[in-house]
């Protein structure tokens, strides 16, 4: 929901200091947002009325506060605040934040060590301060965008509260421009506000940004150089040019984003499918990824109930080696609406995933005789081939009531075909031929 602002006018001191610097709050009072946490009976807000100071984790996109967030926790428990970076940190750091953390508490003050980007520390360089956690001489905030879950020691996750934090939200981003435009003097025209609401895409930092790129083209407007000329459109268009929305390849967006496009195929929605594609897209992900997701879904969520799937995405695929971007994304993009109006199976998938489970708990059953190879002398006498019976010379090419499973095998049915697309008549065939199995069963007199 919203980054964390300050009301009041900028000081002079601070005038150097980016906007979103010196719109930072210095007390809870001036947070915009995060109302899950915030308000009064929610998690945080009750850690910080009871004043019980505590390691967390502050997970969320760029530009939501987890940094301020951090800061204001020290000031409201009056501790020490040390902030290392875990891009530019490492174990040695670390020893000398406890070094200090000890003659601090020997002067009756507590320490809480921020590490920004906490997911970049390594395994070794967590433990390095885990004991003096759960000592009690340090104080742990971490933040991070990545999934806590995925890149934090479980130990340490385990002493750890995660909170959550949220992008801002339309409101949100137009009550900070009205902050910046009151802490500023420069005024934002209607349509403006909307540009600088899309372009910064949930983040409040690069809200700011790009007000304060806007503001100093409309003063250079101005024959005074005042901030009396409002920021327009065209003073946005001037001063960002081609703006990426917030996106991580390699990150929890962009995981979550792969998730949407799979299950809105899965679930037979191509507007869904087509939106999550085209956003992936936009935010940079190579093609390539999506043509082998794009082959993957025709096997898993479409199977046998439309084999012509699997060959439009890999003519999809092929298509776009041939003409590569942006042309080939056009044969990308019809591979996921076909996908999604598809009939659905996981029929084949079920199959082989049960399969596999079956073959790693179980034994290693022999081949049955009838069923091996005998290429030699030797495995003839030993019977090896013998009463094979040979498909194609048998009625309707099938040899009722063969077996093909090893002897002591059950009859699993790994594959259960849908009543969908063509599983319908590949069903209807497999039941008609275990008839088939029953009769003979039958007319050999077995029970």
């Amino acid at each position: 929901m919203s980054d964390l602002f300050a009301h009041e006018q900028i000081s002079t001191q601070h005038q150097n200091a980016p906007l979103a610097e010196q719109l930072r709050p210095q007390t809870l009072a001036e947070v915009i947002g995060q109302k899950h946490l915030l308000q009064a009976g929610q998690p945080l807000a009750v850690a910080f009325a009871q004043r019980r100071m505590h390691s967390m984790i502050f997970w969320g996109p760029p530009g939501v506060g987890k940094t301020t967030l951090a800061r204001l926790v020290a000031h409201s428990f009056d501790a020490q605040f040390v902030a290392l970076s875990a891009v530019l940190s490492g174990v040695k750091e670390i020893r000398e934040v406890v070094e200090q953390a000890t003659v601090w508490r020997a002067n009756g003050r507590q320490t809480i060590l921020f590490v920004d980007e906490v997911h970049r520390f390594n395994k070794s360089q967590q433990d390095a301060f885990l004991p003096h956690v759960e000592s009690g001489l340090l104080t742990f905030i971490g933040a991070t965008t990545e999934n806590p879950s995925f890149e934090v020691n479980n130990a340490l996750l385990s002493r750890a509260t995660v909170y959550v934090l949220e992008p801002l939200n339309h409101d949100e981003l137009k009550e900070l421009i009205q902050r910046a435009s009151q802490a500023t003097g420069c005024q934002v025209s209607e349509d403006a506000q909307k540009m600088l609401v899309d372009s910064a895409d949930g983040d409040a930092r690069r809200l700011l940004n790009h007000f304060e790129q806007a503001m100093h083209v409309a003063m250079s407007d101005d024959k005074n150089g005042s901030t009396e000329n409002p920021i327009t459109v065209e003073h946005l268009k001037s001063s960002l040019g081609a703006t990426l929305r917030r996106f991580d390849s390699g990150g929890e967006a962009f995981y979550d984003q792969i998730s949407a496009l799979h299950k809105s195929v899965r679930g037979s929605n191509p507007d869904a499918a087509l939106y999550w594609f085209t956003r992936m897209l936009d935010g940079g992900t190579d093609p390539r990824y999506l043509a082998r997701r794009i082959v993957r879904m025709a096997w898993e969520d479409i199977g046998l109930a439309d084999p012509r799937a699997m060959q439009l995405c890999n003519d999809a695929a092929q298509t776009y080696e041939r003409l590569g971007s942006p042309e080939g994304e056009l044969a990308l993009a019809q591979a996921v609406i076909y996908l999604a109006i598809a009939a659905k199976s996981n029929a084949g998938y079920n199959a082989y995933n049960q399969a596999r489970a079956w073959v790693k708990q179980d034994g290693s059953r022999p081949v049955p005789l009838h069923l091996r190879n005998a290429p030699t002398k030797l495995m003839k006498s030993l019977d090896y081939g013998k009463a094979y019976r040979y498909a194609h010379d048998e009625p309707e090419a099938y040899a009722a009531g063969e077996k093909y499973l090893p002897d002591d095998m059950p009859e699993v049915g790994f594959y259960q075909p849908t009543e969908r697309g063509l599983e319908a008549k590949i069903k209807e065939k497999l039941a008609y031929l275990k008839g088939l199995d029953e009769q003979n069963r039958i007319k050999k007199g077995e029970k």
